[in-house]
């Protein structure tokens, strides 16, 4: 096999693979937007949240009562093949009450095949961030507003941890808490219900 027979088959797979995960993304979103959780499956899905928010992670109870608002998606889908995408839909609780409901999505580039779910929770500990996310159209982590993603370890108590900051935020795996993990990147949009 020479050189440029290598190249177009090079060439070939990686025209497969951008579009294949063109397609990933495009089926993934137009099965959400089309058949999309009701209203009633979105609020389950965040009192599960919560509930293992607060027997998962010490401190997790009194934050959550500290916070003026909590931003909770139960289910974040995450999927690639060198190109990929993540949506999911959730619930802004005030008071204990949902108030609204928003989508979060995102894509990426890179080396990345496979797929994985994960559970996010964005506290807004002042009144003013708080404000400021529910007035705007469509919101970004790191854009519109720094929000810290904690990390911690055993321990170690998250009320001592988001002391002072706005906007804080949490992201569970199948294990619990991911270590490292940063909310940057995802659009919050809210729905219309």
């Amino acid at each position: 096999m020479n050189l440029r027979s290598m190249n177009t088959i090079r060439r070939d797979f990686t025209t497969f693979a951008f579009v294949g995960c063109v397609i990933l993304i495009v089926i993934i979103s137009l099965t959400e937007a089309s058949y999309g959780a009701t209203a009633q499956q979105i609020d389950s899905g965040v009192d599960i949240a919560l509930r293992r928010f607060s027997s998962e992670v010490e401190g997790g109870r009194e934050l959550l009562q500290k916070a003026k608002g909590v931003l909770v998606f139960p289910k974040v889908i995450k999927a690639g093949l060198g190109i990929g995408g993540e949506y999911g839909e959730g619930a802004l609780r005030v008071s204990g009450q949902t108030v609204d409901y928003y989508a979060t999505a995102a894509g990426s580039t890179g080396i990345q095949l496979g797929g994985q779910t994960k559970m996010v929770i964005i506290c807004f500990m002042e009144e003013e961030a708080l404000k400021r996310f529910r007035n705007s159209a469509a919101w970004k982590a790191g854009v519109d507003a720094s929000a810290v993603a904690i990390n911690f370890g055993a321990g170690t108590s998250v009320d001592t941890i988001a002391n002072g900051d706005p906007v804080v935020g949490f992201i569970f795996g199948q294990a619990g808490l991911m270590f490292d993990a940063n909310l940057e990147g995802g659009k919050l949009t809210k729905l219309k219900r």
